[in-house]
């Protein structure tokens, strides 16, 4: 897990320290009022670390608007009394400094806290949401703490946050309001379908919706509950039975009455009985933070026991019984410097952002993908803006949206191409990703060279130079005609000598013997790549049956789903051509064990579905990895030194196992070999189990060959 160091915004003297009050106090504000802050998490962070720093050094130079001394939120002003009050919580963004407070927790109850509850730290806005006899009556923001403001308009808005509860009680849930990654691209859409501009990330999102008023549509948020206590109107006996449970039983007896709760998600709250089980918990989180639907920050460790709260007790601004661990940024603002135009080896014509290097969980910056003209519309997005760039572990950098509120009005239009980057064609902009009408005759050369690559068709010395060599001398116009080539042809051709000529159409009438999925994936059909090739090729065991599927057969290939299988079956019937170029010249259309699911609509198909296999054979499929996922990372050694990554993982599928390249709780193996970094580290996390090259050699060694 990456640590967090606790640099602060560095502040010189009393000027410098009232100008970092005054900028922190606007972005808390223009966070908290509209979702509009100018400072993205850390930048923020900082500078509050900065002001306290001074504030240790020069404590009678405190000024009273500090925003040290205020609940977050607490530039807010509300007039709904808060029964309880509604506090923010500390931070911690290191091991050392956690165990510290662990450490500062148990001087201050006399004894080691007896049990923590860990949960994720949620990236939205603090809400308290109160029940008369089982039915939502108010929502209130946290605003200073001690009072908020009534945002009950939203009630129905709020995914998670039932109308009624499962029993007639009186009571106030506590818990973040946030929107989802679907949640935000919906509200952006619609958003700016009303001519509004963008918010720059769920977080903005679900705080300027949440206040809003008025507006003539709505878009859905998300409610996961942290608390639950009672009101003066709470009956008696139930106030005093909340008063006296653990924060994890709370928790359990919010979600029975029906609210949503992290207990469904992939990072549900646990318990741990020590700082070190914490610590092993805030790791597990980490590692899946790249892969959850919503936005996490950190993680909130609380003392669990309620006794243990009350011993502990709180300061004006924060419990001190509890602690956010926060985790590293994902999330930065930055410049939109250009934008370049790609064109794929398919014909895509890609756009990608070109940004102001930034540094974002440790990595540099300086490009971000965007995924088509359209996109690029909706986000209304401009040359020079600053824009909000997301990146959380392997995820490719992306940009949620322009920071619409810090425009100068020198940002300039994005120009669109007007024909092809590439080859200067015409753009088919008949659908969302642009494409060259050329196809893949503009990047032939690409395309070929990809075919002819070693995890495609591994047609040895047929590397980058020689295609071009050969499409220039016109010898090759698509991938058919490699398999035509004459020894004439290419002792024509300039450094090609008798013996290079007979290797390379050895290694040409080689490629022919190729499996299914290879071929498959030579042709480069746009949604599929080595991995989903290998899946068709071993649901469908042949080209034929492959070409005759319609999409709802494509559908029940593992991974490909609705919006994917349509425009698989139109590549493949657009391919249909060179596809019989190629079983002409005697090319393999068949996957090696793999046999073809019985015809639709037939017993055997419903046997099939009834059996759970309707994914077909490759669901199907034995060997000793039967039913397991499978990662291989680092070099490999002994029997599977000479294997390239792709051909591990149709070794891995061979055997009855699925390859992934990210590790996550779905992994059952790790195959870690020589300098196995991140992936071993996080399965070492996860508790996934790991092998070394020799062992799985050994354990798969019957399909080796």
């Amino acid at each position: 897990m990456a640590v967090m160091t606790t640099a602060a915004a560095v502040i010189v003297d009393g000027a410098a320290y009232a100008q970092a009050v005054e900028d922190a106090v606007k972005a808390s504000a223009a966070y908290y009022t509209g979702g509009t802050s100018g400072l993205d998490d850390e930048t923020y962070d900082l500078l509050v670390r900065g002001i306290a720093a001074w504030e240790a050094e020069h404590p009678e130079q405190v000024l009273p608007g500090s925003p040290t001394g205020k609940v977050a939120g607490g530039a807010v002003e509300g007039d709904v009394p808060h029964t309880v009050a509604m506090l923010s919580l500390d931070n911690v963004f290191s091991a050392e400094e956690f165990t510290a407070w662990a450490a500062s927790l148990a001087r201050r109850i006399g004894h080691e806290a007896e049990r923590f509850s860990v949960e994720p730290k949620l990236d939205g806005l603090a809400i308290a949401a109160r029940y008369d006899r089982g039915r939502l009556t108010r929502l209130i923001t946290r605003g200073d703490g001690t009072a908020g403001e009534d945002v009950s308009h939203a009630i129905g808005t709020v995914e998670g946050l039932p109308d009624e509860l499962g029993e007639p009680v009186t009571v106030e849930v506590r818990g973040e309001v946030l929107m989802t990654t679907a949640q935000f691209e919906h509200a952006n859409e619609v958003r700016t379908g009303h001519g509004g501009q963008p918010f720059a990330n769920p977080r903005n999102a679900a705080a300027g919706t949440l206040r809003a008023k008025d507006r003539a549509y709505t878009v859905p948020m998300t409610f996961f509950g942290y608390g639950l206590l009672p009101l003066p109107d709470t009956e008696a006996d139930l106030a005093a039975r909340l008063g006296g449970l653990a924060h994890s039983d709370l928790m359990r007896e919010a979600a029975a009455l029906g609210v949503n709760t992290t207990a469904g998600t992939a990072v549900p709250g646990s318990t741990a009985d020590t700082a070190e089980q914490v610590l092993a918990r805030v790791a597990e989180i980490a590692a899946l933070r790249a892969e959850l639907p919503f936005g996490i920050d950190g993680i909130v460790v609380k003392a669990d026991l309620a006794a243990d709260q009350q011993a502990a007790g709180s300061g004006t601004r924060a419990p001190r019984w509890a602690i956010a661990y926060k985790l590293p940024a994902v999330e930065k603002i930055t410049r939109l410097l250009e934008v370049e135009w790609n064109v794929g080896r398919t014909g895509i014509i890609a756009p990608r952002a070109v940004l102001a290097p930034v540094e974002i969980d440790g990595s540099t910056i300086t490009y971000a993908t965007l995924h088509n003209p359209a996109d690029i519309t909706r986000r209304d997005l401009r040359l020079g803006d600053h824009v909000m760039v997301y990146r959380a572990g392997d995820v490719i950098p992306r940009i949620e949206a322009p920071v619409a509120h810090l425009r100068t009005g020198d940002e300039r239009p994005i120009a669109f191409p007007e024909v092809c980057p590439h080859c200067g064609s015409g753009i088919d902009t008949s659908e969302q990703r642009w494409r060259c009408e050329n196809g893949r005759n503009c990047h032939l050369v690409a395309a070929l060279s990809y075919a002819a690559g070693r995890d495609q068709l591994d047609v040895e010395g047929l590397g980058h130079s020689r295609v071009v060599q050969l499409v220039e001398a016109g010898l090759v116009a698509d991938l058919a005609d490699l398999f035509s080539l004459t020894r004439d042809q290419l002792l024509g051709l300039e450094r090609m000598g008798e013996t290079s000529t007979d290797n390379l159409l050895a290694a040409i009438a080689s490629a022919k013997g190729r499996p299914l999925s290879r071929v498959l994936c030579a042709l480069g059909v746009r949604g599929t790549g080595r991995s989903m090739s290998r899946r068709i090729a071993r649901h469908f065991a042949t080209m034929d049956t492959i070409r005759a599927a319609d999409a709802e057969a494509m559908q029940r290939v593992d991974g490909i789903g609705t919006e994917k299988a349509p425009s698989i079956v139109a590549e493949l019937a657009e391919l249909a051509p060179l596809i019989d170029r190629l079983v002409a010249a005697g090319v393999n259309m068949t996957e090696p064990g793999a046999t073809p699911p019985p015809p639709a609509g037939s017993d055997a198909e419903e046997q099939a579905v009834d059996a759970g296999s309707a994914a077909g054979p490759e669901a199907a499929a034995g060997g000793p990895l039967a039913g397991m996922t499978v990662v291989v990372t680092g070099a490999m050694t002994g029997a599977l030194e000479a294997l390239s990554r792709n051909q591990m993982n149709e070794l891995i599928e061979r055997a009855g196992g699925r390859s992934s390249s990210s590790v996550s709780k779905k992994t059952t193996l790790v195959v870690a070999g020589e300098g196995a970094g991140s992936k071993r580290a996080k399965a070492e996390t996860l508790g996934v189990r790991l092998a070394a090259p020799e062992e799985f050699a050994a354990l798969v060694a019957d399909f080796l060959g």
